[in-house]
């Protein structure tokens, strides 16, 4: 016995050896993104967080794409993407929302609930769907978390529009809603699946990088 286990060890690969794999390595270039996105929400510069949470999504959706094209990709390999996703996925969706509402809305402690339930949708949201899968209909049952920030991205084109108070109302209020749709029984399909949706969120990313790139100018 001793000695299988041995060997099972002996052929376990490295970990960071799962990095050449070139979904991973996009995965983790969202995650890169992801970080900007967060570091520039806290410091204020929330232009630039736009652009790093859509690229976010982008590299999200190119991930899956890649990794649905390539072949020779073992069981093991796919368990292990699907794991860094899930991981990734809760702090691009999650964590990156709630420091947003915290950093717009001057980190106030009223604003930690709202936070707190934004945070704790995306977790519950991405629970289910590693324990259930997809729904018999191949559809999402709630809504995707990456549409948060394609949503979020969106909404916030019309900041210069409200004061900041009443931004910050619209923008607890659209994570509230987006919160309680990650989380309802809707069922929705698997966007990133389609071929055209995936240009489409390539036009739109490339969209709001100009719009926001210009706005930092």
């Amino acid at each position: 016995m001793t000695t299988n286990n041995k060997e099972l060890r002996e052929l376990q690969p490295a970990i960071i050896s799962y990095v050449k794999d070139l979904p991973n390595l996009c995965s983790l270039f969202g995650l890169a993104c992801t970080i900007l996105a967060i570091y520039f929400s806290i410091t204020g510069v929330y232009y630039a967080a736009m652009i790093g949470m859509i690229w976010a999504v982008a590299f999200d959706w190119a991930d899956g794409l890649i990794a649905r094209g390539m072949k020779g990709r073992t069981g093991r390999d796919r368990i292990f993407g699907g794991q860094l996703d899930l991981l990734i996925d809760i702090v691009s969706y999650g964590v990156t929302p709630a420091i947003l509402l915290l950093s717009f809305g001057e980190f106030a402690p009223l604003l930690l609930p709202i936070a707190f339930i934004v945070l704790a949708a995306s977790a519950i949201r991405l629970s289910y769907f590693s324990t259930f899968g997809l729904s018999d209909e191949s559809k999402y049952t709630g809504l995707a978390l990456d549409n948060n920030n394609i949503a979020l991205v969106f909404i916030f084109l019309f900041e210069s529009v409200f004061t900041s108070g009443v931004f910050t109302v619209v923008l607890c209020v659209s994570a509230l809603s987006l919160a309680a749709l990650n989380v309802s029984q809707i069922k929705t399909p698997k966007f990133s699946g389609n071929l055209r949706n995936v240009y489409l969120l390539a036009l739109y990313t490339l969209g709001m990088t100009g719009i926001y790139g210009w706005k930092l100018i």
